[in-house]
């Protein structure tokens, strides 16, 4: 008798009314998990630059499928390029020599004057 009468206590008291009221804290705990993650991976790639408004960045990105982007950002405006296979045809001037090291880093070397 005296387990049926705690239950009846704990209804009585408010305390299991609502069974969903757990998952609203869940929920504001994803959030707050999320938030946090997509700090961290700024701040792995160095990426902060990219809130800066007075910053300069330029990435180059390669996708899946051997398209290549460059992405500049001077100051709040961002601009998207994407690389064709075509080749270019006109006068120039050689600004350098560009050279890749066995494990892949590419180093450019400017021509002296």
């Amino acid at each position: 008798m005296r387990i049926l009468n705690r239950q009846t206590q704990r209804a009585e008291d408010g305390l299991d009314d609502d069974p969903m009221s757990g998952v609203a804290n869940l929920f504001d705990a994803s959030v707050v998990f999320i938030v946090a993650l997509i700090f961290a991976l700024f701040m792995a790639f160095n990426m902060v630059d990219m809130f800066d408004p007075n910053s300069e960045v330029t990435i180059t990105k390669k996708g899946a499928n051997g398209e290549m982007q460059i992405i500049t950002k001077k100051g709040k405006d961002v601009k998207i390029e994407k690389v064709t296979p075509q080749e270019a045809e006109g006068k120039g001037l050689r600004l350098g020599t560009a050279y890749q090291l066995e494990n892949g880093k590419v180093i450019y070397v400017p021509e002296n004057e």
